[in-house]
């Protein structure tokens, strides 16, 4: 809440104590329907911009040319849909994610968004934009708008970001992956997006995977190997794997007992 203080101090954008008595909307205070230090669309700070449009959302397009960013991002947040492409071309990036929220999915104003400058708007753009659509984000420069895409992208084409440079990306991509390209991503060099892999594969598909040459990925195969190829493991180098191999092989409850191995 406010004080005193606060109110009487009260700045514009460019640091400027504010005058309601110079405001267009001056004779609204005595209604109640803006309040200084509280309810302003002059105001530097952001909630009390919000609070403005929240009480008159009707009136977010008329600042779409305010010269002060937050207000016109702000007013986005509030304005009818109909008006909202005025601001894909804003050059304030925070305008663009405000819109990018908002735009219905399958919008060709949201479509002009996903080669925008900036990533935060890209990845608005990412988890909004039509599945459909998803697939030319694929490639983005960026690895977080890839991991995105990648957690919305239709199963059947997420065999293109099976090589994804980031090891981020390639795990959500192992997740979710269809079965018949699980193979693929228990050759990867990431030895965490080779567990993720190795946890979706069939227990036939877990004995390829006995001589690893990572501790963690053997350990994941010996939670679910079958018995008889669990022998191998028993004698295994590592302490953790060889523990879990012999505490199945005798029958006895291991959930609980063992770390996981990632």
């Amino acid at each position: 809440m406010e004080t005193t203080t606060e109110i009487g101090e009260a700045r514009d954008w460019q640091g400027n104590l504010l005058d309601c008595g110079s405001c267009e909307h001056c004779s609204w205070q005595l209604e109640d329907r803006c309040r200084l230090g509280h309810a302003c669309v002059h105001d530097r700070y952001a909630r009390r911009i919000d609070r403005f449009f929240r009480w008159h959302p009707a009136l977010g397009v008329d600042y779409f040319t305010h010269p002060y960013f937050e207000v016109r991002a702000i007013a986005a947040k509030y304005a009818d849909l109909f008006h909202l492409p005025q601001l894909v071309l804003d050059p304030d990036e925070t305008v663009r994610r405000s819109i990018a929220e908002r735009l219905p999915a399958g919008s060709k104003y949201l479509k002009a968004l996903k080669d925008d400058l900036h990533r935060e708007v890209r990845i608005r753009v990412a988890q909004r934009l039509d599945v459909a659509e998803l697939a030319s984000m694929a490639c983005d420069e960026d690895y977080l708008v890839r991991q995105y895409v990648a957690r919305r992208l239709p199963v059947g084409a997420l065999v293109k970001m099976i090589h994804d440079p980031d090891t981020e990306v390639r795990k959500v991509v192992a997740r979710r992956i269809g079965p018949e390209w699980i193979m693929l991503m228990t050759q990867d060099r990431d030895v965490g997006v080779r567990i993720e892999a190795v946890r979706r594969a069939t227990t036939e598909q877990l004995k390829r995977f006995l001589g690893d040459p990572d501790w963690q990925v053997r350990y994941e195969v010996a939670k679910r190997v079958d018995d008889s190829e669990l022998v191998v493991l028993a004698d295994d180098p590592d302490p953790l794997v060889r523990e879990l191999a012999q505490l199945r092989l005798g029958g006895r409850d291991w959930a609980s007992a063992l770390p996981e191995a990632c």
